[in-house]
């Protein structure tokens, strides 16, 4: 069937690219790339698996930044440290809109949202408002209960497995914590994590996140959406939109309701629903507003932490001298301490771990390829020309194994090079962007380095690990699954020894 909707799609695009084809005024010396073919461009080049790598892999070819085409459109790529600086600080604005895609418009409420809204006055007051008041440290701090007694309940379920030796899903387990989370930061709501309303979270959640991902062929070429609706990609994404629309709906109507006992800390939610009912902005602050918002905190705050964690413990697994020199210091500060629980204010002061989290977030950054921008005027970068509405990726995959930043072995896994070299990922040492830079920046930046610190502590802490029924570490499958956040393909699964300090 995916073959005859591509054939149908070559055909169609041929034909209509005859019937509406205009002369190019401008020729522009883009940058090299692969040759594209007439109409379709490089469609049939691109490969779904592991995007980063592959594009890594064109950047060795045609160098840190190479141009290819899908339809009519010109899309680039940008593989180094030194050209990422050029985009995301030199160019912000120029690079500070967004792409034009049909799954983002459609779920986003019209990009109502923080993440996808095009560069407007709307979008940067959101934007402030959303740095003052949803992720400010301040009101981090006030959600420190929360993931502190949420990481509680996650080892006790690992205690519950280590005491029988049986196998746990860490993937699975880390998906539950933040899903957990989330819901109490975003909605003040404890859901009982085998409950069916846990589950329409999840399913709806799922859905968003999966729409996101899609390629629609009405983006690329543009008199070819009835095939959006002929593959039943347009009737799923509407099928997603009104089961989130739905449950955001429930989930407002309860915040207003006077007879709700109000949560413990207010929740992101309550927040937003005194926003709109005071309408502090230039613009009008709808409904709408609200739940696109939730929507960005949502499937940020539970796809980001849990990915990260995951390939931190994998990436242990397969190096286990830095899995013991961590849980060395960890246990030896919490020895000292009398603790066996790691609270947000003791991993302030384990200086391997934290050295740990920055390498996990390097080696594999869980948004590998930076949401896409689009260009807003015509420019150039590295001597060559960026057309207005050119889409952009930077690899954040390939600049943070840019050799000329990380010296020559940039594929191992190694956090004493965050010893050796002062770099964070606030947004301002461009050979390490996990949560980009820039006016386009992650703005939940706090929130996702809180939410999987705690975590990933307090696994390192109370377990040894070892890989199941005698699987050897260069046995790990390292594929992703696609999306804006990049999981494994294949979950984590671990055998748990609890550890005994005293």
């Amino acid at each position: 069937m995916e073959d005859i909707t591509i054939a149908v799609v070559a055909l169609a695009a041929v034909l209509l690219f005859f019937l509406y084809q205009k002369p190019k005024t401008k020729r522009y010396k883009l940058p090299p790339g692969p040759t594209p073919l007439p109409v379709i461009g490089n469609l049939f080049q691109l490969e779904k698996l592991n995007p980063q790598r592959f594009f890594a892999g064109w950047a060795k070819k045609y160098g840190p930044i190479f141009s290819y085409k899908i339809g009519k459109k010109t899309m680039m790529v940008i593989s180094s440290a030194e050209l990422a600086k050029e985009l995301l600080k030199t160019q912000d604005v120029n690079f500070a809109d967004r792409p034009q895609h049909y799954g983002h418009e459609f779920i986003s409420y019209g990009r109502r949202d923080m993440a996808l809204n095009h560069y407007t006055p709307y979008y940067r007051e959101m934007r402030k408002m959303g740095m003052n008041h949803l992720f400010s440290p301040v009101r981090v701090a006030t959600f420190k209960h929360v993931r502190e007694e949420e990481a509680r309940r996650l080892i006790y379920k690992i205690d519950k497995a280590a005491e029988k030796s049986e196998v746990v899903d860490i993937s699975e387990l880390m998906l539950t914590f933040t899903n957990s989370v989330v819901c109490r930061q975003a909605f003040g709501k404890k859901y009982n994590e085998e409950g069916e309303e846990m589950k329409r979270f999840i399913t709806i959640l799922y859905g968003t996140q999966s729409v996101l991902g899609k390629i629609f062929f009405c983006d690329f070429f543009p008199f070819c959406g009835f095939l959006d609706d002929l593959s039943g990609l347009t009737a799923y994404m509407k099928d997603c939109f009104v089961r989130q629309d739905t449950y955001l709906q429930e989930v407002i109507n309860e915040a207003v309701d006077p007879k709700r006992a109000k949560p413990e800390t207010e929740s992101m939610i309550d927040l937003l629903m005194e926003i709109y009912k005071e309408q502090p902005f230039n613009y009008e602050f709808t409904v709408d507003n609200v739940k696109a918002i939730v929507m960005d905190i949502v499937v940020a705050g539970t796809d980001t932490a849990a990915a990260a964690v995951v390939w931190g413990m994998t990436y242990l697994m397969k190096y286990p001298h830095v899995l013991k020199k961590a849980q060395a210091e960890i246990r030896e500060y919490m020895r000292d301490r009398g603790s066996t629980f790691i609270t947000e204010d003791d991993v302030k002061n384990l200086t391997y771990f934290k050295a740990l989290v920055k390498e996990t977030l390097r080696i594999e950054p869980v948004i590998p390829l930076l949401i896409p921008r689009a260009c807003i005027q015509d420019t150039k970068i590295a001597g060559y020309d960026i057309p207005a509405g050119t889409t952009v990726n930077v690899n954040a995959w390939a600049v943070s194994r840019d050799e000329k930043e990380w010296g020559p072995n940039p594929d191992e896994f190694r956090p004493e090079r965050f010893l050796e070299k002062d770099v964070d990922f606030k947004g301002t040492d461009y050979e390490f962007i996990p949560f980009g830079s820039g006016r386009r920046m992650c703005p939940g930046m706090r929130l996702g380095a809180a939410m999987l610190e705690v975590p990933y502590a307090n696994l390192l802490l109370n377990y040894n690990f070892r890989l199941p029924d005698g699987m050897k570490p260069d046995e790990i499958n390292m594929d992703v699954m696609t999306g804006l956040a990049m999981h494994k393909s294949q979950h984590l699964k671990l055998v748990p020894e609890k550890f005994k300090m005293y």
